[in-house]
């Protein structure tokens, strides 16, 4: 009895390690990113978008706050999100507005680079991301 006991204890103990040695490492730092976004559509070119986004340390500990997502995203579901050393790749589908994709961006000290496919009903494109780190967030006023 006392052995099993024993085994048990080192079984949870072991596969408490594990799960959390295998949760993925957001590798965008905290602090204050510049992000550009430019959307391309067979015969149209969108003009890049650059925007500023604050990273607290809380947005840090997910992954997916390394997902770029657009203001029209929220009803999006992310799925197979995955951490390749300084890789983020996710598939993402908004049901409501019939659109599904897929992406990947890669991270580079405080900077990152990568795009997203999408598909529609009516047609295709591809949002490249780029962005850096300019340093720390403003404090709230």
């Amino acid at each position: 009895m006392k052995k099993t006991f024993v085994l048990i204890a080192i079984c949870v103990s072991v596969c408490g390690i594990a799960t959390a040695a295998d949760a993925p490492k957001n590798p965008m730092k905290p602090g204050k990113w510049e992000i550009t976004t430019q959307m391309d559509m067979p015969g149209m070119q969108m003009p890049a978008r650059t925007f500023i986004k604050c990273i607290t340390k809380e947005d840090a500990a997910n992954v997916e706050s390394a997902i770029p997502r657009g203001r029209n995203d929220a009803s999006c579901t992310l799925s197979d999100v995955k951490v390749d050393g300084n890789t983020v790749s996710w598939k993402m589908n908004c049901e409501e507005r019939k659109v599904s994709g897929e992406g990947k961006i890669t991270y580079e000290n405080d900077a990152y680079s990568g795009e997203m496919h999408m598909k529609t009903p009516d047609h295709e494109m591809t949002i490249k991301h780029s962005g850096k780190r300019v340093g720390d967030c403003d404090a709230a006023k």
